[in-house]
């Protein structure tokens, strides 16, 4: 079973700010695949469900979901200062079918669930997110999460592509990402033919006492998927307070942006924080404004 890190909330964020990192490739094999580091002293394991051929219905025409625009499940660690001890938060993308054994296995390696919903609508087959928390030995955390994911279609990982001919500039995308960058007012980057930018939040995040770096999905995010002349499916979610949540809301609906879920992915946060998740359909820099609309409803207008 995992051990839950007993100290007082102030000790917990002092020893969280002088972590020494664990082994990760000790944990890397555990996983079966390797982390990416990333801000923060976060290592992210990622999960795409390139098996599954999700279709959600719109009224420009179906979109064929791409892994990186709302199929990546994760697992972000970031270690704690003791024994090997980490923080673990993320969700895994499972189907209707997949939902009971994965739930079941997690629990059995006490890997505790915080959330289990939808991200979009309108789609085939019915995908759910599972979102999942777990404080102890890094090792231990990553066996289990391996064993559950065996439980499912998920592919295993793929090797790394050999480079290209020609490594330099961005990847091309059929999308005005000038434009859509002008928009939001922040830089992205492309991932596996979707256009991705990000929106951390401002203030200092606390589970349990420790702080969650931002790296920890706690970023707005914001994809875009290439749809054809200069449209785009946009998807992601919002991270909000719970005074911003309904005026975002607004601010989306004024646009002509869908919002498909609201709900929360942690259980004992500080300050509080809602995830907001959207959908549309259209030209992508005409939704970027919408989008940028919605986090001048936030604590990041100032941006």
């Amino acid at each position: 079973m995992v051990g839950v890190v007993s100290c007082s909330s102030v000790q917990r964020e002092t020893m969280s700010s002088r972590a020494a990192a664990p082994d990760w490739k000790t944990v890397d094999v555990a996983m079966g695949r390797a982390g990416l580091a990333q801000p923060g002293d976060v290592h992210r394991y990622n999960f795409p469900r390139s098996d599954l051929r999700v279709v959600v219905t719109d009224p420009l025409g179906d979109v064929v979901l791409r892994p990186a625009m709302a199929l990546g499940g994760w697992i972000a660690m970031h270690g704690t200062g003791a024994d090997n001890a980490v923080m673990a938060m993320g969700d895994l993308v499972v189907t209707e079918t997949e939902l009971p054994a994965v739930m079941s296995r997690l629990q059995q390696g006490g890997i505790e669930q915080t959330a289990v919903h939808h991200h979009v609508i309108r789609e085939t087959p019915r995908v759910l997110y599972l979102h999942v928390s777990a404080h102890g030995d890094a090792v231990k955390i990553a066996e289990t999460v391996r064993a559950a994911i065996a439980l499912t279609s998920a592919p295993a990982p793929a090797p790394a592509p050999p480079a290209p001919a020609q490594s330099a500039g961005a990847p091309r995308i059929d999308l005005d990402t000038a434009g859509v960058e002008k928009a939001l007012r922040y830089t992205g980057r492309t991932n596996g033919g979707v256009y991705q930018v990000n929106a951390p939040r401002p203030e200092t995040i606390r589970e349990r006492g420790m702080v969650v770096p931002g790296a920890m999905g706690l970023g707005t995010v914001m994809n875009f998927q290439p749809t054809g002349g200069g449209k785009a499916a946009i998807t992601g979610d919002f991270v909000l307070l719970a005074t911003e949540v309904n005026p975002v809301i607004r601010a989306l609906r004024g646009a002509g942006i869908e919002v498909t879920s609201l709900h929360n992915h942690m259980l004992s946060d500080d300050p509080r924080l809602f995830f907001m998740h959207f959908w549309a359909n259209g030209d992508a820099v005409t939704l970027a404004r919408g989008l940028r609309a919605a986090l001048d409803s936030t604590a990041l207008r100032t941006n």
